[in-house]
């Protein structure tokens, strides 16, 4: 996509930029990289992670979008409130088109709205089973290799319980475990995702960044990859009273240069380093401190 040739990656971490899309995913492999965009709702993964969808198929990736819930809350007129669910499918369908994904590429599971945090797990108390399996064998059968998840720090119930999901279960899916579930090599890195919130202060608390830089990924892309993603965004036409108030505040994502969409990199699974332990113990030893 040529729209995607002047992008810029930053790393806000460690105060650098480059056009190598590895600075977004590390160790960036094309033709060998299959994204799974995780949406607790079917249009959160356009409004927060679109320019991340069209740079991963830019740079040789594969896209899927997997959405949670079934838009059922959704209505913005009581005439509506029987077909809103079949709307967004097909909305859904048309507005990722916009931006190259094909309808085989999205996948679907039906959980009602503000409820994804009542089918966290395995099995369910009342029977049935969770959003684990069926989490873990999409991961598994797509054989994806990047995740991206929604923002879970104070944005919605449903964006908090699906980062949970995939923050928790993307780790075990190159886990040699559950083999009738299917094997598939370790996911290799996770990004957070901004919908219209913004992100923990944690990462910035750690690494003793200024708190006004919560995210620590960025890109800096032409003001035409803004125009496709707001364009694939208002064919959630059921949508347009729901959302017009995060389209409106889109306008604040541009400047002289271009327009930013900001991204939180993690490790799902920090190493207990024991280094430091043992340096603090050692120090207090010979420091000959007793209680």
């Amino acid at each position: 996509m040529r729209l995607c040739e002047d992008m810029v990656y930053f790393d806000l971490a460690r105060g650098v930029h480059s056009d190598d899309i590895s600075l977004l995913f590390q160790g960036w492999q094309p033709g060998d990289e299959r994204i799974a965009v995780l949406c607790p709702h079917d249009d959160d993964g356009l409004l927060g992670a679109g320019y991340a969808i069209l740079a991963a198929q830019a740079n040789g990736g594969l896209v899927y979008i997997l959405i949670y819930c079934n838009g059922c809350a959704g209505f913005s007129t009581p005439e509506e409130k029987d077909t809103i669910v079949e709307t967004r499918k097909q909305e859904t369908i048309v507005a990722y088109a916009e931006l190259g994904i094909a309808p085989e590429n999205i996948v679907r599971f039906e959980y009602p709205d503000f409820s994804v945090a009542a089918h966290i797990g395995w099995q369910m108390p009342w029977g049935g089973e969770g959003t684990f399996p069926r989490t873990i064998q999409a991961l598994r059968r797509l054989r994806i290799t990047r995740v991206l998840l929604p923002n879970g720090y104070r944005e919605h119930i449903d964006h908090e319980s699906v980062f949970r999901i995939g923050a928790y279960d993307a780790p075990q899916v190159g886990d040699n475990i559950l083999a009738d579930w299917g094997l598939a090599p370790p996911v290799r890195s996770c990004l957070e995702y901004a919908v219209w919130g913004d992100f923990s202060p944690e990462d910035a608390l750690i690494c003793g960044r200024d708190l006004s830089l919560r995210a620590n990924r960025a890109i800096l892309a032409p003001f035409q990859v803004e125009e496709t993603v707001e364009r694939a965004i208002r064919r959630f036409r059921s949508q347009s009273k729901v959302i017009e108030g995060l389209v409106a505040a889109r306008k604040s994502r541009r400047n002289e240069r271009g327009v930013i969409e900001l991204y939180m990199a993690y490790d799902p699974r920090p190493a207990l380093d024991y280094g430091p332990y043992h340096q603090a113990i050692n120090r207090i030893s010979l420091a000959g401190g007793e209680g």
